[in-house]
C-alpha cells in the first residue's frame, strides 16, 4: 500500500482509479480492461504530478524529503557500488548502526562510502537509530577518512539524517567533540570528497559529514541548521509556524544553490525520487562520475585548496572581497573597508596637524 502526503489527495484519487480499472474482476463482476480509459487518466495522472511537484513550498519539499518510501543510504549504497565491504567500530567504544561505512568500487575506482541510513521500517528504524548518530559513529568515520587519505582514495557521502543524536549518553560521550573533530578531519583530506544530500540534511549532525569539496543534493531535499518544527517552536514558541520557518530557513535546494552552498542539484522524477528508483540511480550515477573525473588531474593541495576557498566563499559575494578566487590565506588583499580606514587615516592625519600648528600660532603671536 502506497504512502500519500496530505497535498497529494487528487494524486491519490487517480491512482486508486487506475488500479480499478486495470483490475477486471473489480465489485461489478467480470468486465473488460478499458485501456481508452486508463491511458487517458494516466495522461492526467502525469500532468497533476508535473503540476504539484512544480510548485511545492519549503514545507511540503520538508514532507516529501521525510517520505517513508524514499530511497534511503542503503538503497544507493546496494546499486551503485560494487565489492562492497562494510568496516565496522570506533576502536574506543563501540559500533553505531546509524551510520554505513567501508570501501567499495564505483566504475572501477576505489571509493570509501558513508552513508547516514534512517531504516526502511519500524525495527530497522529503532535499529538505526532513525539515522541519528552518536559520537562512536562519528569517530568511526574519521578513523576511515584518515586510512582514505592515507591511500588516496575519494569518498563519498550520502547524507540522511534529521540531526546527531541528543541523548544524555552521547553527551557524556562527546557529541559535540566528535562533530567537531569530524569537520575538522573533512576540511583536512587531501582527497576528493562528495557529500550528497538524498533526504534531510539535519544540522551539525549532516554538516559533520558534508564539508566537501562537492556538495550535491537531491531536486526534493532539504539541508538546514535545524528543522523547521525546532525553528518555529523558539521563534515563535508554535511549532504550527513551520511553513513560515521553513520559507524563512531557505532549506530547498534551488534556495541553496542560489546561495551557493551547494553545488549542484541533481533532478528527481515528478512525484519525488521514492516514485522512479531507477531513473534517480541513473541520475546519481551520472552526477558522481562526472565531480569525480573533476578531480582526476589535481593534486592533493590543489583539492585540500580547492575544498577551503569553497567554503571561505560562502556568504562573501555581496561582501568587501574584490577577488574570490583566492582566499586560501584568510587574508584581505584589497578592499573598499580597507581604502575606507586608510583615507580615514589619512585625513585625521591632516586634522591633527592643522590643529597642532594652529595652536602653536596661537602661542607665539
Amino acid at each position: 500500500m502506497k504512502n500519500y502526503l496530505n497535498f497529494e489527495n487528487e494524486i491519490k484519487d487517480l491512482e486508486n482509479e487506475i488500479e480499478k480499472l486495470k483490475d477486471p474482476y473489480n465489485e461489478g463482476g467480470l468486465s473488460e480492461v478499458d485501456t481508452k480509459k486508463i491511458s487517458k487518466m494516466q495522461i492526467e495522472l502525469d500532468e497533476k504530478l508535473k503540476l504539484t511537484y512544480s510548485n511545492l513550498d519549503p514545507w511540503q519539499t520538508t514532507m516529501v524529503a521525510r517520505h517513508e518510501e524514499r530511497p534511503k543510504s542503503k538503497f544507493f549504497i546496494d546499486n551503485l557500488f560494487e565489492e562492497f565491504i562494510p568496516l565496522s567500530g570506533d576502536r574506543h567504544y563501540g559500533e553505531d548502526k546509524s551510520v554505513i561505512t567501508g570501501f567499495g568500487k564505483f566504475q572501477g575506482t576505489s571509493v570509501l562510502i558513508i552513508g547516514q541510513e534512517k531504516g526502511d521500517d519500524l525495527d530497522s528504524r529503532i535499529n538505526r537509530n532513525f539515522g541519528m548518530m552518536r559520537p562512536e559513529g562519528y569517530r568511526k568515520t574519521i578513523r576511515l577518512m584518515k586510512l582514505a587519505d592515507k591511500f588516496n582514495i575519494p569518498i563519498i557521502t550520502f547524507i540522511d539524517t534529521p540531526g546527531a543524536y541528543p541523548g544524555v549518553g552521547a553527551e557524556e560521550r562527546g557529541q559535540a567533540e566528535a562533530i567537531a573533530k569530524s569537520i575538522e578531519c573533512c576540511m583536512k583530506l587531501k582527497v576528493p570528497t562528495l557529500a550528497i544530500i538524498i533526504g534531510e540534511g539535519g544540522s551539525g549532525g549532516a554538516i559533520a559529514l558534508a564539508s566537501s569539496n562537492k556538495v550535491l543534493m537531491l531536486e526534493n531535499a532539504i539541508y538546514s541548521v535545524i528543522s523547521p518544527e525546532g525553528c518555529a517552536t523558539i521563534l515563535w514558541r508554535d511549532p504550527k509556524k513551520m511553513l513560515d520557518a521553513a520559507k524563512a530557513m531557505k532549506l530547498s535546494a534551488k534556495d541553496l544553490l542560489e546561495l551557493e552552498i551547494i553545488d549542484e542539484i541533481i533532478k528527481e522524477p515528478y512525484g519525488g525520487a521514492h516514485r522512479d528508483k531507477n531513473f534517480i540511480l541513473q541520475e546519481l550515477k551520472d552526477s558522481i562520475s562526472k565531480n569525480l573525473d573533476f578531480f582526476k588531474t589535481m593534486s592533493g593541495d590543489e583539492i585540500f585548496n580547492n575544498r577551503k576557498n569553497k567554503f571561505l566563499r560562502i556568504g562573501r559575494s555581496k561582501g568587501f572581497m574584490n577577488n574570490l578566487e583566492d582566499l586560501s590565506n584568510l587574508q584581505i588583499k584589497s578592499n573598499n573597508l580597507e581604502k575606507i580606514y586608510k583615507s580615514k587615516k589619512i585625513l585625521f592625519s591632516i586634522i591633527g596637524t592643522l590643529l597642532f600648528l594652529s595652536i602653536l600660532l596661537f602661542i607665539y603671536l
